[in-house]
């Protein structure tokens, strides 16, 4: 909307760049153009306010498809109006030059026209196709077709209207044909997901079987280590015997002949002892029967001497005197 201000009785017009501003006085065009600032006596002019710029219509609207289902067609289309003179002629682009507001409702018309052309073409489109279709390859077709009957539309050239761009947003059936048409696919994905999970169900029981008969195979191979340990134990324990048992067969054979040796040794010292002993007494014998009674009676009496207790004093009285010379076969003393 212009921007409209008052000073003493005038107005002044101050427009954007995107609104085209034909003004008329007394029936000529005095300003035409967009992005206009002038003055003008409000009693005298006849002013119109054509936006030039691109604008965007949505639109829904029911459709019936081949197989009688109701469908939802949600587009958009993007417009601009070219030809501001023609569409000021066709259409009431009017302001009040006081306020700056459109006296009618212009764009709520090209609205009409571009939703009603728009429809018209997409139930031809849909009236054709069956429910199925429609929603498969149904937008791509609906928007071929409503830009081709759009720039073929007559009116839309004669307003000054060209359409710049089509896009159908969606179509979509009712809510409860919506979930109808959904439950194979989930039924599918469901059973895809089932399938899943019990491959992956079976992948783990396989797995724990796996692991099962590894940990078996691993105790069976443990048992029988131990076993061969225990057999080893055993072979080192019966070698160890026998070869202590030999080592002791060595020790004793050895200590036996170191014995016999000994003992050998031990008799051939106690023989030459004794034939020393022998030869020794044979030749102290021989040597006493050589000499005189007498004088063994003498060796006698020293030997027992050596072996009588020590004695300091001895007194002797004649009687006893005499009587061991006698027996030694001496004279007395003094005789």
């Amino acid at each position: 909307m212009a921007d409209i201000t008052r000073r003493f009785g005038w107005r002044h017009l101050r427009s954007a760049p995107t609104a085209h501003i034909r003004h008329h006085k007394r029936g000529e065009l005095v300003h035409d153009g967009a992005g206009l600032s002038f003055w003008y006596r409000s009693l005298s002019a006849a002013l119109s306010e054509v936006p030039v710029n691109d604008r965007e219509l949505a639109m829904a609207f029911h459709a019936r498809t081949s197989d009688f289902q109701d469908v939802t067609v949600q587009a958009t289309v993007t417009y601009r109006i070219s030809d501001p003179a023609e569409a000021a002629a066709r259409l009431d682009f009017s302001v009040d030059p006081d306020t700056g507001a459109w006296r009618g409702a212009p764009l709520e018309q090209i609205a009409t026209l571009l939703t009603e052309t728009a429809q018209q073409h997409t139930l031809d489109v849909l009236a054709r196709t069956p429910l199925a279709g429609a929603l498969v390859d149904g937008v791509a077709a609906v928007r071929e077709r409503v830009a081709a009957g759009l720039a073929a539309e007559p009116r839309l050239p004669a307003t000054g209207i060209d359409v710049v761009a089509v896009r159908v947003v969606a179509i979509r059936p009712e809510a409860e044909v919506e979930r109808a048409l959904r439950t194979p696919a989930r039924e599918q994905i469901q059973q895809e997901a089932d399938r899943a999970t019990y491959e992956r169900r079976a992948v783990a029981v396989e797995r724990e079987r796996t692991i099962a008969e590894n940990e078996l195979a691993s105790q069976i191979e443990l048992a029988r280590r131990e076993e061969q340990l225990v057999e080893q134990r055993g072979t080192n324990a019966r070698r160890e015997a026998e070869e202590g048992a030999a080592a002791d067969g060595v020790r004793a054979e050895a200590e036996a002949a170191r014995t016999v040796r000994l003992a050998g040794a031990e008799a051939e010292a106690a023989r030459q002892v004794g034939a020393a002993r022998a030869e020794a007494q044979a030749a102290w014998l021989r040597a006493h029967g050589e000499v005189e009674a007498a004088t063994l009676h003498a060796l006698a009496a020293t030997r027992l001497a050596e072996n009588l207790p020590h004695i300091d004093s001895l007194t002797l009285s004649p009687d006893v005197l005499t009587g061991l010379l006698s027996k030694l076969g001496r004279p007395e003393a003094g005789a």
